[in-house]
């Protein structure tokens, strides 16, 4: 098609920053980043009742931020010739402390690019893509927080399982969580509506005893499926070749022949298998399968608690996301998903624990597999026998 008649080619210029309206600012408290900051975010009306207090902010202590700024401060400064100068409503330049705060913002409260924009007298451009160089760089530097445990590591997981639930040589929880999306009017959207008729992306995610993420899936559209996931998953073929989750252990009380190999628990919409154990669906149950199944549930609280801590803390995953760049989402919950392991890695989630409700998927029916596979009965019912053994009472 021929160009519009008058117009003109004209060479392309960056996109300004501009504000519509600069901020009123109090003077910097010298000597301190956050008194700055705290004066800019009380100024700009943001929606935090008490800005002055950091940890209200940012759900995290200052020594964490702290952290994340000297993670990624190399690569802010590396790539700073490939990004603008971003500037605050008074025209002050953003330092590391200040973009990192803006990203942690955004991630933190789920605010809009525009309302937090609005907050600093900035484009919401500015705070996209300083949101985005923040996540490139956790991706590249942070990624040492989230990774299958080791042998040595994986032995003490396995002695908290069997402390606190009584399971042997279990090594983590799975489950999955619904990330949930605004609707979409582009070609094979209803990929995307799920069973309850919302339109979602799904994150599967497997969880230690001490609620850190150890391998986690996203991006697959809500219409499929846990078991499907499971089967499209990398976990998924590593454990299958047996490269994974390969360790056996003889159980006390049994024959020398009886081993149990390494395993993770899972909820009814999970097959049975020798490395993925689920709980019984008989209506009569047995007292021996009833213990079970109460200690396979105390196990899966894990995972169930360290996804609700993951939509209560990172609000950018509540609610629905205002049509997401469907390749972009999944790095966003992947990072998430980093930021709460480096939390719980310098000790600053402990004030979190476990949440009050485990229920990260509002609205979402339990699902059911069929799929049973016959040495997985057989380690099931040799743990099933070694449990009862401890006693019908939950260890504390």
């Amino acid at each position: 098609m021929a160009p519009l008649r008058g117009a003109k080619r004209r060479k392309h210029q960056p996109e300004k920053d501009t504000p519509t309206e600069a901020l009123p600012m109090a003077p910097p408290v010298a000597g301190d980043w956050w008194g700055t900051f705290s004066h800019r975010l009380a100024a700009g009306q943001f929606s935090t009742k008490d800005c002055k207090d950091f940890e209200s902010v940012f759900k995290m202590s200052r020594k964490t931020f702290d952290y994340l700024c000297s993670l990624v401060k190399g690569d802010f400064t590396k790539k700073a010739r490939s990004f603008r100068n971003f500037r605050f409503g008074d025209k002050k330049i953003l330092d590391v402390e200040d973009q990192v705060a803006v990203a942690l913002l955004r991630l933190t409260t789920g605010e809009s690019l525009m309302g937090i924009g609005s907050c600093f007298g900035m484009n919401h451009s500015a705070i996209s893509h300083i949101t985005w160089k923040f996540i490139e760089c956790l991706e590249e530097r942070a990624t040492a927080h989230l990774k299958w445990p080791g042998p040595e590591e994986m032995a003490t997981i396995k002695a908290k399982f069997e402390k606190i639930q009584g399971l042997p040589n279990c090594c983590g929880a799975i489950d999955t969580t619904h990330i949930l999306m605004c609707s979409s009017s582009q070609p094979n959207s209803s990929v995307w509506v799920d069973g309850e008729k919302k339109n979602s992306m799904v994150l599967q995610a497997v969880v230690d005893p001490d609620l850190r993420f150890r391998d986690v899936v996203s991006g697959w559209p809500g219409s499929l499926d846990d078991s499907c996931i499971l089967r499209t998953s990398g976990f998924y073929k590593l454990c299958q070749k047996g490269t994974r989750l390969d360790g056996q252990m003889e159980l006390p009380g049994e024959s020398s022949e009886s081993m149990v190999r390494e395993y993770i628990v899972g909820d009814a919409g999970y097959p049975l298998l020798p490395w993925l154990m689920t709980p019984y669906q008989e209506r009569q149950l047995s007292l021996e399968k009833a213990e079970f199944n109460k200690r396979h549930a105390a196990a899966r609280m894990v995972v169930q608690g360290a996804l609700a801590n993951l939509k209560n803390r990172w609000r950018v995953l509540q609610g629905e996301l205002w049509r997401p760049d469907k390749h972009r989402l999944p790095r966003i919950i992947y990072a998430c998903c980093l930021l709460s392991n480096i939390m719980i890695d310098l000790g600053d989630a402990e004030r979190d624990g476990m949440p009050a409700s485990q229920n990260h998927d509002d609205g979402y029916k339990q699902q059911v597999s069929n799929v049973v596979d016959d040495a997985g009965v057989a380690q099931r019912d040799l743990v099933c026998r070694y449990a009862s053994r401890l006693g019908g009472r939950l260890m504390e």
